[in-house]
């Protein structure tokens, strides 16, 4: 499997392009724009097989709109708290972005446990504290965790918004992801690639 990046949108989010064996997964779409849109869409030479959100925050779903206009395919979003999905465009309102309510309920993407998409298979770990339906995404096999907002380099996500909490966000650090083996790679939300190793040793906010 690879992992290709994009830095996309005002809050430099991070959106990934996971491909293998000539599909693909599109992980939180953050584009905000059309030649960040185009970017992207250049990269794919294969059939795109779904779009997995690890949680609604606007930053993360703020392309999501543009996708759907050229692709018919299924958006998965974890169901154990769908607030900011069904507040998407009171959401947009706070940052200044005039963007309305999707008007459909995503795919359940499971809270826990082991899923497939196509060719894809990976283990779902529930991790909120930064947001209530954060899911963090385990590639066992690739040895890569797509961490969303849970876990940066050296830092957390924040957990000022919508029931944010630090006791609960640090729970879910200690007990889903430094967890796993030290030497899996984390893809975070934000900022650059780390691994669980570096950060259980050099996490000032979650040792």
């Amino acid at each position: 499997m690879t992992i290709q990046k994009f830095e996309v949108g005002p809050f430099l989010e991070n959106t990934y392009l996971l491909s293998k064996g000539g599909e693909h997964l599109l992980i939180d779409p953050g584009f905000s724009s059309e030649p960040e849109y185009q970017q992207f869409k250049g990269k794919l030479d294969g059939t795109l097989k779904a779009i997995v959100l690890t949680h609604a925050h606007v930053d993360h779903v703020f392309g999501l709109s543009r996708v759907l206009k050229d692709f018919d395919v299924p958006v998965y979003l974890s169901d154990e708290d769908r607030f900011l999905w069904k507040n998407y465009g009171s959401q947009a309102k706070m940052f200044g972005i005039n963007q309305g309510d999707f008007g459909f309920e995503p795919e359940v993407l499971p809270s826990e446990g082991k899923f497939e998409i196509g060719t894809f298979s990976f283990v779902c770990l529930y991790t909120p504290g930064h947001s209530p339906d954060h899911v963090a995404l385990y590639f066992e096999d690739d040895s890569a965790l797509i961490a969303g907002d849970a876990l940066f380099k050296e830092s957390i996500g924040r957990t000022d918004l919508y029931k944010g909490n630090f006791e609960v966000l640090e729970k879910s650090i200690k007990e889903k992801l430094y967890s796993l083996p030290e030497d899996t790679t984390v893809y975070p939300g934000h900022g650059p690639t780390t691994t669980i190793g570096y950060e259980k040793k050099n996490n000032a906010f979650v040792k």
